[in-house]
């Protein structure tokens, strides 16, 4: 069995400021969520946990900060950007399944080792995904971390074993608790041993395994008199930064690790949920049920379009889409560089492709002509001369005004983004089919 532990907060922030800004169309910004998400699905992806906990930290003090009041002191508070976005987060997750950790008086860091522990008890795998190195202290033979990174400016993870953390540090997973006592951590304002950095914290841990030991033995250490007077003069401090910096296994949360399977979620509502995010991409790629449209529209057997092929047909534009004064929606198509032009025109019952040239047979009807994407076909006229005037709506220039924030304005993500149920359409392949219900190339 395994468990997938995740850092919430740490993932979050990571996925802030990796991800460039998103928007809805009101203004909500939603990059952290879209970020986390992300890389949550991918790190299932490649794991493949049985269960998966994921541990936010409180705003309450923790034991640390009761100990130490200059514990994280400097750090500034969330920006409102990602702050905005954490109770959306964690509402969504909840409808998605997932189970959220959090404990007064202790950190997600706690948390995490907790579980972990809890899984080395019960000979479970542990993956622990989080941006925090606070977490390879807990690395075992069970218990492996996905560190978040970027590299060549791509978001990446490095996964850390035992092996790993040897390669990279010289010493065990537990002694890196034992090298922040001595160096301290600005990030979380743990003051070590003042004078001593990494270097010089490491090639005495890697000597001497513990902070406990070098104190217990400090007369008689082979080490240069300079450094045993700043171990002397911050011995208090190496002791408390110990403290600090040691994650607690033993934090009063639920320890049952069967209750943290992905369960009791629902699609329908985290669909509905992420539509009002906008997030429609991800609704697709999650494999969640659009509910863009209401259920009992969705009821509704709609008539589906027809498809006529009348390239190679000299017909009457007028006599098709002159009989009544329905809006006529075209767009331009060019296949491949062999095929020719073309544009598809639909009335509402019937799509037909037609040659350009019979787009100057539009401008001689009284119907008003809506366009998708009609810098093509402005092109087109302009080239050979024929009225524009009759194009009165470009559905994806709309699109762009209201929401210019957007990077797709495919007719099926406008569909779901304005709670519009798409056309479908009978033809004798995918591709056009494809066409006729998005009026695009696949």
């Amino acid at each position: 069995m395994k468990l997938l532990a995740v850092d919430g907060n740490s993932i979050l922030n990571r996925a802030f400021y990796g991800v460039r800004p998103l928007t809805t169309k009101d203004g909500r910004f939603t990059n952290a969520i879209y970020g986390f998400l992300t890389m949550l699905n991918k790190i299932k992806n490649d794991t493949a946990p049985d269960c998966v906990a994921i541990a936010f930290d409180l705003k309450a003090p923790t034991f640390r900060h009761k100990a130490y009041s200059g514990y994280k002191a400097q750090r500034k508070g969330m920006p409102q950007e990602l702050a905005s976005q954490l109770q959306p987060l964690k509402d969504l997750l909840a409808l998605l399944g997932y189970k959220l950790v959090t404990c007064e008086g202790y950190e997600a860091d706690d948390i995490l080792g907790t579980l972990s522990a809890e899984c080395e008890k019960e000979g479970w795998e542990c993956v622990i995904a989080t941006g925090d190195r606070d977490s390879l202290q807990l690395v075992s033979d069970l218990t492996t971390v996905r560190l978040a990174a970027t590299k060549q400016g791509t978001a990446t993870a490095i996964i850390y074993d035992k092996d790993k953390i040897m390669e990279d540090y010289g010493v065990s997973p537990r002694e890196l608790i034992e090298i922040k006592a001595i160096q301290g951590d600005t990030s979380d304002n743990i003051p070590g041993v003042a004078g001593i950095g990494p270097k010089g914290a490491g090639d005495l841990i890697k000597k001497y395994k513990t902070v406990e030991y070098i104190y217990e033995h400090l007369d008689e250490l082979d080490i240069k008199d300079g450094v045993r007077k700043k171990l002397e003069a911050g011995k208090d401090n190496a002791i408390l930064s110990r403290m600090l910096g040691e994650i607690n296994r033993e934090a009063p949360i639920d320890k049952k690790l069967a209750d943290y399977s992905v369960s009791g979620g629902d699609d329908e509502k985290a669909a509905d949920f992420m539509a009002d995010l906008e997030l429609f991409s991800l609704i697709e790629k999650m494999g969640l049920r659009n509910s863009g449209v209401k259920k009992e529209e969705k009821k509704k057997e709609k008539e589906k379009l027809t498809f006529r092929d009348c390239l190679s047909e000299d017909i009457d534009v007028k006599s098709i889409f002159g009989k009544d004064e329905k809006d006529i929606f075209i767009t331009y198509i060019k296949e491949s560089k062999t095929s020719p032009e073309c544009i598809y025109a639909c009335n509402g019952k019937e799509v037909y492709r037609l040659s350009v040239e019979k787009l100057s047979d539009f401008s001689q009807l009284e119907n008003k002509i809506v366009a998708y994407s009609s810098k093509e076909i402005y092109s087109f006229l302009d080239k050979n001369g024929i009225d524009k005037n009759s194009i009165i709506f470009d559905i994806t220039l709309a699109a762009y005004l209201l929401n210019p924030s957007s990077t797709d304005y495919s007719v099926s993500r406008l569909c779901e983004e304005y709670k519009v149920e798409p056309a479908k359409a009978e033809a004798e392949d995918e591709v056009l089919q494809f066409v006729c219900e998005n009026g695009t190339l696949p």
